[in-house]
């Protein structure tokens, strides 16, 4: 048996800021079961994988990430099929969502949120994907059963999220926050935090609807300044070249700071997923400054 990628990960202390997958708006589908590697296309006790796919495609088609979901614990005799769409863009953070009777009207679904009822909680997803890394079941499953507990109407089960090697991941909507190792901290205190409107950047990976750089940007401005709360440097100007980016963030009542970052290859290289074989070099910033814009 190899290594854990994510205890991998954990050992080698690799920094996890800057890694949040891409994602302005996603589409979260109960399915209720047991989920293969692809969790539309390989659950055929769940879904029909034909039908999977045009639901994929569908989600693909109108530039959204598509996610599974299913409630932590022992599965219910009679499933049900709720559904979610957030959108995480910045002043436009929302999440509606409803119900169908059954899996095919999964593709009758409004994806521009139309006909939809607002949803009022956060959502809180842990990825359990157990077939898709085996991280991600001992790492997600565990943190998913303290946030149960604590918020057993917020918090789902979710296919894979990204960033294997950080399981236990976590995506906190309508912002789209993305967690992880959150096995390895108290997950339920990230969520309270949440509430408060702040982050905890030591687990923080970025907010999905940025690009890397600027959530690169955002977390050298909260290091230096220690403003953790979640809607503070908002971008203003981004400006790339030279193989570095200058991202201009708004400093709310203080005054605005242009930090400029600077990408490159990890000197190590990295098993990314417990399955992969040859490691390979991932891509890091680094701080070139901070200034006041």
């Amino acid at each position: 048996m190899t290594f854990p990628c994510s205890d991998r990960s954990l050992s080698a202390d690799e920094p996890m800021f800057a890694t949040a997958s891409a994602g302005g708006r996603w589409l979260l589908l109960e399915l209720c079961g047991p989920w293969g590697p692809s969790a539309f296309i390989e659950s055929p006790s769940v879904i029909d994988p034909a039908l999977g796919l045009a639901i994929v495609r569908r989600a693909e088609a109108a530039s959204m990430r598509i996610v599974a979901i299913r409630r932590h614990g022992r599965r219910p005799g009679t499933r049900r099929w709720r559904w979610f769409i957030a959108d995480t863009r910045l002043d436009e953070s929302t999440i509606v969502g409803g119900e169908v009777d059954r899996p095919e009207a999964y593709l009758d679904i409004p994806l521009d949120g139309a006909a939809a009822d607002p949803v009022e909680r956060p959502l809180v997803a842990v990825c359990a994907h157990g077939k898709h890394d085996r991280c991600c079941a001992v790492r997600g499953r565990a943190a998913t059963a303290a946030l149960a507990a604590a918020f057993p109407e917020e918090t789902w089960e979710c296919s894979h999220l990204g960033g294997d090697r950080f399981a236990a991941t976590m995506l906190v909507l309508p912002e789209g926050l993305s967690y992880g190792r959150v096995d390895t901290t108290d997950a339920v205190e990230l969520v309270r935090l949440y509430q408060k409107g702040r982050v905890d950047g030591r687990h923080l990976r970025g907010r999905t609807c940025l690009t890397h750089e600027v959530q690169a940007a955002q977390h050298f401005a909260r290091e230096r300044t220690g403003d953790d709360r979640i809607d503070a440097w908002r971008p203003l100007a981004v400006h790339a070249g030279d193989g570095v980016t200058r991202v201009t963030l708004d400093g709310g009542d203080g005054p605005a700071l242009a930090v400029t970052v600077r990408a490159e290859l990890s000197a190590e290289p990295v098993y990314t997923m417990c399955r992969a074989t040859v490691p390979g070099t991932v891509r890091r910033f680094v701080c070139e400054s901070v200034v006041e814009a």
